[in-house]
């Protein structure tokens, strides 16, 4: 059997080194048009921001070693530019010598990957335009920046690369502006509220901020380039930072006849193959099922591509083996904080027609009595119904990433939020409280969909009618003089039993304190005494997130 794999990075290296295990005897190909293999993708911006300080770092594999190990034939400046399904063949371009050639296949893989999107109106002979996608894009710009002594960047594109990019070069000096077309950063895993967390840690790393922004015309002006916007503003600076976004490779595919969705992605089934059984293909270039929505999707990470690579190798050594989706679960480092997600978002909730619910909790990350507590920012989103949850987001500076963790778990077990309350989870006061960040965002849920409270979200208070509804704020005299919600009084909760009847029981009682609990204390107080309550999910630290 010999399988051809085009495409030497994350997908492809998987399939190969997996297929290898599982058949001694099969002749396996590697095609790959750069010169570098299973590289360190995820790890180019930290180069140029001179945490990651060796070029070898980079370089998880080389042809010779991916050889030694796996008996797999690396071929490097190889460009695989036409297949042929009928023959089994592909036309390959040796991009050293120009010279072109026919290779047959058994099985063929595609792992081409997806490319940074570079609109029309980006000049095609700037050397002050990047874009990061590889190895030699990351030495281009680390030594444009070294040898220009760069002060100043733009970055269009607040998703992970533009982020990533954001904080190293500020990192290594230099004053950097964000172009971002939309309200928000990292959309694709971030609801505007949580968002809004990451903009406040931007802001105070001195990054300039400029949202809503749709760029018209780039152009190099003498030694600078300069972006123009279609508000009429100009930006300028030393270089510019493509980090749009990245379209699916999938020409090569599309030439060959295979079966491509309107989003340009190659289509394949569960078991990773493509329209043409003999031709599989994995990675940033398929469409895959999400696995919360059932929906198709473009999901392009490592994860996913690393295990659909062992995937695709189970299925041509005859093992019976399925791809079951992709969730999306990401995090990024930002800074001084970490922002991660898992499932669905509430844009895509709403999008896919789910009759959700959300709660926001703000946690510690270990017992707030020993040192070094730090504040998690979460959001939990659900089914009304059943309580199953969609997806979660959190933002903080320690312990992020293994909450998110537990409930990407949970949501590939298809668990409510009625189950997170009963995790045990690890505790000992320099890792977690008694109550997990998980359990208590779950105890907050719980207690929504049994009726212990009802709730209102930030985004309504500007609809409320002050003669219709008793706005209160339970936090204390001290907290409620430094500042509150307009229209809101104040009766802090200590004191609210001795003065019940201050309040109109003709009258709904929205409540709001810090970040949920006192209101919902305070609801339950109200309630048991006959009055009609609603308790402000996220407290006044999400209103002023959102509305700072």
């Amino acid at each position: 059997m010999k399988t051809l794999i085009i495409g030497g990075v994350a997908g492809g290296a998987s399939v190969a080194a997996r297929l290898r295990r599982l058949d001694e005897q099969a002749e396996i190909i590697i095609l790959e048009r750069g010169e570098y293999i299973s590289f360190a993708n995820c790890g180019l911006p930290y180069y140029i921001g001179d945490i990651i300080t060796k070029k070898e770092y980079l370089v998880l594999q080389t042809p010779q070693s991916f050889d030694a190990r796996f008996r797999v034939e690396v071929r490097v400046f190889s460009e695989a530019i036409a297949i042929d399904p009928d023959k089994k063949t592909v036309t390959v371009k040796n991009l050293r010598t120009n010279e072109s050639y026919e290779e047959t296949y058994d099985k063929l893989v595609l792992s081409p990957g997806a490319e940074p999107i570079r609109p029309a109106y980006i000049p095609a002979d700037s050397n002050r335009i990047f874009t990061l996608r590889n190895i030699p894009d990351t030495y281009k710009i680390k030594d444009y920046v070294t040898n220009n002594q760069s002060k100043s960047a733009i970055v269009i594109g607040g998703g992970y690369i533009g982020l990533e990019m954001i904080e190293n070069l500020r990192r290594i000096g230099l004053d950097v502006t964000l172009l971002q077309r939309s309200n928000q950063v990292l959309r694709s895993t971030l609801d505007y509220d949580m968002a809004c967390l990451m903009h406040k840690e931007l802001k105070k790393q001195g990054v300039h901020l400029y949202f809503n922004q749709e760029v018209t015309a780039v152009e190099q002006q003498g030694s600078i380039i300069c972006v123009h916007t279609a508000a009429g503003q100009t930006y300028c600076a030393d270089l510019l930072i493509l980090a749009i976004g990245v379209a699916p490779e999938s020409s090569l595919a599309r030439q060959a006849g295979l079966q491509i969705s309107e989003k340009g992605c190659i289509q394949v089934d569960a078991h990773l193959r493509t329209s043409n059984a003999d031709i599989y293909a994995l990675g940033d270039a398929i469409e895959v099922t999400h696995f919360v929505s059932g929906l198709k999707a473009h999901i392009p990470l490592a994860g996913p591509a690393n295990r659909q690579g062992r995937i695709v190798a189970d299925n041509i050594a005859s093992l019976d083996s399925v791809y079951k989706g992709t969730q999306g679960t990401a995090i990024l480092k930002c800074f001084e904080q970490t922002a991660a997600g898992t499932g669905l978002t509430e844009y895509a909730a709403k999008a896919a027609g789910f009759d959700y619910e959300k709660v926001y909790v703000f946690p510690m990350s270990h017992a707030s009595y020993y040192p070094n507590a730090c504040e998690i920012s979460m959001k939990v989103i659900f089914t009304k119904d059943t309580g199953r949850i969609l997806g979660a987001q959190l933002f903080g500076k320690d312990g992020v990433d293994k909450r998110c963790d537990v409930l990407a778990t949970a949501i590939r077990a298809n668990m409510t939020v009625y189950d997170l309350v009963h995790l045990e989870l690890c505790y000992a006061p320099p890792f977690s409280s008694a109550k997990d960040p998980v359990n208590i965002a779950g105890l907050a849920a719980e207690n929504i969909l049994t009726g212990k409270v009802d709730i209102f979200h930030y985004d309504t208070i500007a609809d409320l009618d002050t003669e219709q509804v008793t706005l209160l704020d339970v936090r204390t005299v001290k907290e409620y003089n430094k500042s509150h919600i307009p229209g809101f009084i104040n009766i802090p909760l200590d004191s609210l039993r001795d003065n019940l009847d201050k309040l109109d029981k003709s009258k709904t009682i929205y409540v709001t304190c810090l970040a949920g609990l006192r209101s919902y204390i305070g609801c339950r107080i109200l309630m048991q005494n006959g009055f009609q309550c609603k308790s402000l999910c996220g407290g006044y630290e999400l209103y002023c997130n959102v509305n700072s």
